[in-house]
């Protein structure tokens, strides 16, 4: 997987042209690659990997000139490097950054290098309670992080925040934000107490994602309940989930359960259609994105169609040899790297192509928020609106909007592309956060 870096070049002299500081994201779907890059040598440079702890390095093959902007990442799996040039009409320099046979876009904007700006960022000391907790689910141990008033006696209502897809930590952190540091700030300042957790894999949390199904993963989520139940200043009976994108998948089927008597469920960007269609709505709109061809995107919808029907029958030995016949039919440099390929295809991936949320949102009898924004390219509303509408039509305590010039994380956008992750400030809009608890204290009031 793609890391973000931050690279700086020193040395000798340079084109003006090139010279300064230069930001922006490599368009990796879903998990936008936030880069720096600060150009003052010709053919020499170092790189700066936060994530990974990497200050330093020393990069390699940097070529600087205006027609041609090149350099190679050291030391990081698949090859990694970039080729480009510089568009002096939009004041940018753009290109292709290629790692693991895949290749991005990436454009550079001039902007100096540093931290982006991040000003919703809730620091410490905080006007609320803030605990790290843990819990068993099964075999594994659950860990995460537990906020709540502190300036309230009585029992607590309380929200369970469910992540997306892949391995999250309790931040869900993406392209720098982190959107449920800032969900369990807002919500807690409001009156409520708020779990978030991180999941199988990560952090704290033992356990395999990639060898989890729903059923374990839907576990989880009961096991804090069962956790907050027990928890004196929690108030069983107003216990409620807030999933976002595939958390928007596992919350219904949780709340869908009678046993769990869940009070209210958010759903913030969730797909109401099942998985395949999600995952071929995507591929069309990645290939279409990197200028396939009629016949290359043809192609590449009919390997997707025949990977999800193998995977929905839980032939994962079928899906593989399916994915590694067609990824050989690639260009060479078109090629997704054999440990990629085996993490696509596991029994959580199986879990999702194969779910259908039809069941669940249509069982909810409960107080329950679907909000989307009008530009989120991952799960857009085109595709999901209407069905949601339709799902929760029996609910006559369901509110289902779009919020106008939204992402899939709620920021601000501007294409909706996943590349601009990074680049927005907003983690989540206002009038998102405005939305959740106005809807949320009108229906289960913090006292």
């Amino acid at each position: 997987m793609l890391v973000p870096v931050v690279v700086g070049c020193t040395g000798g002299a340079v084109d003006n042209r090139v010279r300064g500081q230069w930001h922006g994201a490599i368009e990796v779907p879903g998990a936008p690659v936030v880069v720096a890059v600060d150009f003052t040598g010709q053919h020499s440079g170092v790189i700066d990997i936060p994530a990974k702890q990497v200050a330093g390095r020393k990069l390699d093959d940097v070529v600087t000139d205006p027609e041609r902007v090149e350099f190679g990442v050291p030391d990081v799996p698949g090859d990694a490097r970039f080729a480009g040039r510089l568009d002096e009409s939009a004041d940018a320099i753009v290109g292709d950054f290629r790692q693991s046979g895949q290749s991005f876009g990436l454009r550079l904007d001039r902007r100096p290098v540093g931290p982006p700006a991040r000003p919703q960022h809730p620091v410490p000391p905080y006007p609320y309670l803030s605990e790290e907790v843990s819990y068993p689910s099964g075999a594994l141990t659950v860990a995460g992080t537990l906020t709540r008033p502190a300036d309230v006696t009585g029992p607590l209502p309380a929200v369970v925040l469910v992540g997306g897809s892949g391995p999250q930590d309790r931040n869900e952190e993406i392209a720098g934000h982190q959107p449920f540091l800032l969900l369990a700030d807002t919500l807690t300042r409001a009156g409520y107490a708020v779990l978030r957790t991180d999941e199988r894999g990560v952090g704290g949390t033992g356990g395999n994602l990639n060898q989890a199904t729903y059923a374990d993963l839907a576990g989880d989520i009961e096991a804090g309940l069962r956790f907050l139940r027990e928890r004196p200043e929690i108030d069983s009976d107003r216990i409620g989930l807030l999933g976002h994108s595939e958390g928007g998948y596992l919350a219904p089927l949780v709340a869908a359960r009678p046993e769990n008597e869940i009070a209210f469920t958010i759903l913030l960007a969730a797909p109401a259609v099942p998985g395949t269609e999600i995952i071929l709505a995507q591929g069309r709109r990645t290939f279409a994105e990197a200028g396939a061809t009629p016949e290359q995107l043809d192609r590449h919808l009919a390997f997707l169609r025949d990977w999800t029907a193998a995977m929905r029958a839980g032939q994962l030995t079928k899906a593989a040899r399916l994915s590694e016949t067609y990824n050989r039919t690639l260009p060479k440099d078109l090629r997704t790297a054999s440990e990629e390929l085996t993490g696509q295809n596991t029994p959580y991936m199986a879990a999702l192509v194969s779910y259908d949320p039809a069941p669940a949102l249509s069982a909810l009898r409960i107080p329950v928020l679907a909000v989307f924004g009008s530009k989120d390219v991952q799960v857009p509303p085109a595709q999901n609106e209407q069905p949601m509408r339709g799902l929760l039509g029996g609910d006559p305590a369901a509110t289902v909007t779009v919020l106008e010039g939204l992402n899939h994380l709620m920021q601000p956008a501007g294409t909706g592309l996943p590349a601009e992750y990074a680049s927005i400030e907003t983690t989540i809009d206002p009038v998102a956060l405005d939305t959740i608890t106005g809807w949320l204290g009108d229906r289960v009031p913090a006292d």
